[in-house]
C-alpha cells in the first residue's frame, strides 16, 4: 500500500503572511494541530500549536493578555514557520511513512509530488487505520494464528494450498517474524476444523483460531 491511499486530501492551509491567531482561528474550526504553508500550491513551510506555543510569551512575562495578542496580531506564519519540512511522496510505501515518522520523532508528514506541490498529508492516526485494514478486522470471518516452526522456502504456498484444496476463500494474510514465525490468516468460512487438523498433521501449531462478528 502506498501513501496515496490513506493520506487526507482535503487539506486545510494558510499562506506566507497569515497572522498567527488567524492560524489558531483554524486550528481550532477544523480541530486540527497543524497547518501546512504554501505559495500557491508549493509547500514551504509547516505551522504547528507547538510552534505557535513555542513562540508566544510565557505567562510568566510581566505581558498582560491584551499586549500578547497585540504581539500575536503582528506575527505572521512566516516568522516562524519551520521551513526545513520533512515530507514523503504520495508513492512512497506506508511503511516508509511509519519509519520517518519513528525515526523522527514526529506523527505527520506532509505529502508532496513534484516541485514540493503538496498534495496532501498523512499522520498516525492515517497509517494505524491501514493496518486496521490490512488486518480485516472490521471483516467478520475467522481468523487462524498459525506458528511455523522453521523458515523455509514454499511455507507459505504449502498453508494456503491447505485452504485452496478445502475451497475456502483467504480474505486477509499477514507474516511476523519476530522470536518465531507467525502466520495470521483471515477466511470467510465458519468451519475449518479440517484446516486445522491438516495443518498440525504437517507440523504446524494452530496457536488460536477466533470467530469475528462484524464490528
Amino acid at each position: 500500500m502506498d501513501v496515496n491511499s490513506y493520506m487526507s486530501k482535503d487539506l486545510v492551509t494558510i499562506e506566507a503572511g497569515t497572522k498567527i491567531l488567524d492560524a489558531l482561528d483554524l486550528m481550532k474550526k477544523h480541530n486540527i494541530h497543524r497547518l501546512p504553508v504554501v505559495e500557491g500550491d508549493r509547500m514551504i513551510g509547516l505551522v504547528t500549536e507547538g510552534i505557535i506555543s513555542r513562540n508566544t510569551p510565557s505567562t510568566m512575562t510581566s505581558l498582560d493578555m491584551r499586549e500578547v495578542t497585540y504581539l500575536l496580531n503582528r506575527t505572521s506564519a512566516n516568522d516562524i514557520m519551520e521551513k526545513n519540512v520533512i515530507t514523503i511522496n504520495k508513492e512512497a510505501l506506508l511503511e516508509e511513512a511509519a519509519v520517518n515518522m519513528r525515526k523522527n520523532a514526529i506523527g505527520v508528514l506532509p505529502v508532496v509530488e513534484g516541485d514540493n506541490k503538496l498534495v496532501g498529508i498523512i499522520t498516525e492516526k492515517d497509517i494505524m487505520d491501514a493496518f486496521v485494514d490490512v488486518l480485516g478486522f472490521y471483516t467478520p470471518g475467522v481468523r487462524l494464528v498459525i506458528n511455523v516452526p522453521e523458515d523455509r522456502k514454499g511455507v507459505l504456498e504449502e498453508i494456503t494450498d491447505f485452504f485452496a484444496e478445502a475451497e475456502i476463500s483467504i480474505q486477509q494474510i499477514a507474516v511476523y517474524r519476530k522470536d518465531h514465525i507467525q502466520i495470521v490468516i483471515q477466511v470467510d468460512s465458519d468451519d475449518v476444523t479440517g484446516i486445522q487438523k491438516n495443518l498440525e498433521a504437517q507440523g504446524y501449531n494452530v496457536e488460536s483460531i477466533m470467530y469475528k462478528d462484524n464490528q
